[in-house]
């Protein structure tokens, strides 16, 4: 879908709208409408409003990973070899290939990427890290820190 390069700011009902769609994104228009305040017509025009200034990119469906045998998360430091652009960017498209990856985010401070893994024991998760983390362009160095209990887990 195009994006609108011009944003409005939000007002109150805009950031109703996000926070309910956030929460419930598959709820019809007019349950929306009615959370909202508003009628159809122009919920549905606010909804595609945000949808192409991309305060909303997409829906998706949120999975259960204990239901699919995902129980372990771990999160590593990654510290990289070489930190220029050309490096950057191959690590970066390097670790979208690992379906283990849920997150990657480059860190300013004494490491590099800090990435979230989620596998099904501490086992897999050894082997990720020996065989597919260690072997992405320029990584030096990993720490490992296991998650015990996800308190929260949500987008914004």
């Amino acid at each position: 879908m195009p994006r609108n390069t011009e944003t409005a700011p939000l007002d109150r009902i805009d950031r109703k709208i996000l926070r309910t769609l956030s929460a419930e994104g598959r709820l019809p228009i007019a349950e929306l409408a009615r959370r909202v305040g508003l009628s159809k017509s122009p919920a549905q025009v606010r909804l595609k409003r945000l949808q192409e200034q991309g305060y909303i990119q997409g829906f998706r469906a949120v999975l259960n990973p204990a239901k699919l045998g995902l129980n372990h998360v771990a999160f590593a430091e990654v510290k990289l070899t070489d930190t220029t652009e050309k490096a950057l960017s191959a690590f970066n498209a390097a670790v979208m290939q690992v379906p283990e990856i849920e997150e990657c985010h480059m860190i300013a401070g004494s490491f590099d990427y800090l990435i979230k893994v989620r596998t099904a024991d501490i086992q897999s998760y050894r082997q990720v890290l020996g065989e597919v983390i260690s072997a992405l362009p320029h990584v030096g160095a990993t720490s490992t820190h296991v998650s015990m209990q996800a308190v929260k887990e949500s987008g914004v």
